[in-house]
């Protein structure tokens, strides 16, 4: 830890990163709450995992070495000629001719599940779906298609799509709150009636409409939701800057020649991001949420599309077998939990009450401890 100039305000390092008081006893109340930081480290295992879903689960090798030769299926196609074979299509690496071929001049490196969310079994001994087994750790749905593979690539696409419309929804809601509280008058109604336009016309039914004559896919999907969704952090952001815009450091500020952008978004923006941030983890769970649900409807991603909400439609259509249903649930509902207990997390770190009151009470130890010695000094003179 070291000081700055004026020997008084201390500054803590995070690596070569400088950390303010304030943000360091944030960031210890956060590891505090054992359940939230915990669930914040197995949802980021679980993300990193599936962000290498090709690497993972893929019907397509790794790497095939052949004659020598060094092939990368998951990257490129390979016509069945490369290997001997005597069509000049895409190889079918489960051919048991093309793996008998590259088995006799070399081998092939396979990822731990040989199915991508769009591969179709072909050899399955009975109708699909069927129960969970060895070459099928979570059955397959009613097309013959890998449960756990299509799991994974859910799990990754709906986590990245409320990641994205997070980022999207906040970027836009803060800035427009921030002009709304800042300024005021005129533009804060114009703003206001803007947001009842966008409150009253409901998300739902204008997906419907318009996917009726727009074929939706994940950008579109994500431009409309990002358009309807923007307004949720303006209330808050709002508020505070109508409250601390006549606060006497944004007036020094000002009467200073301080910008308007660098008084909105360098003195008053900090102050007003605690509530914003707080709310981030579960409005990233309402998201991932809301693509579930079009999904499940049948109005979210293209038809054949990886998604945890086609996962739990299999298991609405085929009630005979119930893993389908399960699995869909289990993986929501554990993602969703990890997510509300990072929620939980982040509201005690930006908590005032608790940010001050290991402070405090560190205080109150560190001024009763030199007393004591003297206490006990003195009284043992008086005896």
């Amino acid at each position: 830890m070291t000081y700055t100039q004026e020997g008084v305000r201390p500054i803590a390092y995070v690596g070569r990163i400088p950390v303010s008081p304030i943000t360091k006893r944030r960031l210890r109340n956060f590891r505090a709450n054992k359940r939230g930081f915990w669930s914040l480290i197995v949802f980021l295992v679980l993300f990193a995992v599936t962000g290498f879903a090709e690497v993972v689960a893929n019907d397509d090798p790794i790497l095939v070495q052949y004659k020598g030769e060094l092939y990368w299926p998951m990257l490129h196609d390979y016509p069945e000629t490369a290997y001997g074979g005597d069509f000049p299509t895409k190889t079918d690496y489960s051919d048991p001719f093309v793996a008998e071929r590259i088995a006799e001049n070399g081998f092939m490196v396979r990822a731990l599940i040989p199915y991508d969310h769009t591969a179709v079994d072909w050899k399955l001994k009975e109708p699909s779906p069927t129960p969970p087994g060895g070459d099928h750790w979570l059955g397959t749905d009613d097309q013959a298609r890998d449960v756990l593979a299509r799991t994974i690539y859910g799990f990754r696409i709906s986590v990245v799509f409320g990641l994205l419309m997070t980022l999207f929804t906040t970027l836009i809601g803060v800035a427009a709150g921030a002009v709304q509280g800042y300024f005021g008058g005129w533009v804060d109604l114009t703003f206001q009636r803007v947001m009842k336009i966008f409150g009253t016309l409901p998300m739902l039914m204008v997906i419907i409409i318009v996917a009726s004559f727009v074929e939706p896919n994940f950008w579109w999907l994500l431009g409309v939701m990002v358009l309807f969704g923007w307004p949720w952090p303006v209330g808050y952001v709002r508020a505070e800057f109508l409250r601390a815009r006549n606060f006497t450091f944004v007036r020094a500020a000002k009467a200073l020649g301080v910008s308007d952008t660098m008084v909105m978004f360098r003195h008053i923006l900090p102050n007003a991001m605690v509530a914003t941030l707080t709310f981030l983890p579960f409005t990233l769970a309402g998201s991932i949420t809301t693509l579930t649900a079009l999904d499940f409807i049948g109005f979210g991603l293209p038809p054949g599309s990886a998604s945890l909400g086609d996962v739990l439609a299999q298991g609405k259509a085929n009630l005979q077998a119930p893993w389908l249903g399960l699995t869909g649930f289990f993986v929501l509902s554990i993602m969703l939990s990890l997510l509300f207990f990072v929620g939980e997390a982040v509201r005690d770190a930006f908590d005032p009450h608790k940010l001050f009151k290991g402070e405090a009470a560190a205080g109150k130890d560190a001024a009763s401890g030199p007393r004591a010695p003297a206490a006990a000094q003195a009284q043992g003179g008086g005896a």
